[in-house]
């Protein structure tokens, strides 16, 4: 999730646990803690897709954050004695390991038991979501008025986790509804991957994957019925062949369970995570490397540049996600004037 919801459920947690002794500084030792694991983004592993695979790896690991958890303890307890070491326990272990848990509902992958096992993710809410963020911020909000205001606070979280529950029920109900249509299209067996659309858990969009063709669904709890609409984008596996023993290919295979789209173009082969972003405005592609008259060189594994999306696609966005209009073609939303039907 983003910096500003983790360092509000941390404040939350710690508002709850130690508000009363400790008042409102609760709330930043919280919020400081719920934002340590991220620091990682400030170390540079060498190559973009390292970078980007490595992200959420041993910060968010619950076999390091759980010491760490007793280190930090240690260290608070001297600080402010009058806590408690075994509230500030519960306080540190808390604030740190609900961040990697809560980021693994999210589709980006989270490497919860690193450095065992690949990355874990839910998909189940959008890494930026007011609904779940506005109940936190409001309890830490009355808190900072009128400390400690525990009622509001655990209000806050208590409607921050009820709704989290039901991202992960409305994504089970919306598999439920699209996988007798990709049945009934020859598609039973492929891959699927199921998420909100941004900032809400109303609209969803399921992604499936074969070796030959990628097939998207927009559908949402508003759509009053309307039949299903299955998009069809190409896949070129001779690509993913040609590139699948390079090392950077290997970790983005492995990173994103197969969610790639690879491309050529001006002899660059690159890999595009399918699974973030939207179609024509996937923010994370790669250049794995250079073909020129048959003969392969490995790339550097850099950051091909970030597609921007076209933000008069945004109304039509909006508009999908009430149910005002009824189709809305993914393929289209990156052009300078998307469509509204495909």
């Amino acid at each position: 999730m983003d910096s500003i919801t983790q360092a509000a459920l941390g404040a939350s947690i710690a508002g709850l646990v130690a508000g009363k002794t400790l008042g409102r500084p609760a709330l930043l030792t919280g919020a400081l803690l719920a934002t340590l694991p991220d620091l990682d983004v400030l170390i540079d592993y060498g190559t973009a897709v390292a970078n980007f695979t490595q992200h959420r790896g041993f910060s968010h690991s619950l076999f390091v954050l759980a010491p760490l958890s007793l280190l930090l303890a240690a260290l608070l307890w001297r600080w402010k004695p009058e806590l408690g070491f075994p509230r500030w326990l519960l306080l540190t272990a808390l604030a740190l390991m609900t961040h990697p848990l809560l980021d693994t509902f999210t589709t980006y992958g989270t490497q919860l038991f690193w450095p065992m096992g690949r990355p874990l993710a839910i998909s189940s809410i959008f890494i930026i979501d007011p609904l779940y963020t506005l109940p936190l911020l409001a309890g830490c909000i009355a808190f900072l008025i009128r400390p400690p205001a525990l009622r509001a606070i655990a209000a806050g979280l208590a409607l921050s986790t009820v709704y989290l529950g039901w991202s992960f029920v409305a994504q089970q109900v919306i598999t439920e509804r699209v996988q007798p249509a990709l049945a009934e299209a020859g598609f039973a067996d492929a891959e699927l991957l199921v998420q909100p659309m941004p900032f809400n858990t109303v609209l969803w969009r399921a992604t499936a994957i074969t070796d030959q063709q990628r097939i998207e669904i927009v559908t949402g709890f508003l759509d009053g019925g309307a039949p299903l609409t299955l998009e069809y984008f190409p896949r070129q596996p001779e690509l993913a062949k040609t590139v699948a023993q390079l090392p950077e290919t290997r970790r983005l295979e492995w990173f994103t369970k197969g969610f790639l789209d690879y491309k050529a173009n001006n002899g660059k082969i690159t890999a595009t995570d399918v699974r973030l972003g939207i179609p024509g405005a996937h923010p994370f592609t790669f250049v794995l490397a250079d073909e020129r008259d048959g003969a392969l060189t490995p790339g550097n594994g850099e950051r091909a540049p970030r597609p921007i999306m076209n933000t008069g696609a945004l109304p039509l966005l909006w508009a999908r996600t009430t149910g005002a209009i009824p189709v809305l073609c993914l393929a289209n939303l990156a052009t300078p004037a998307p469509g509204e039907e495909c």
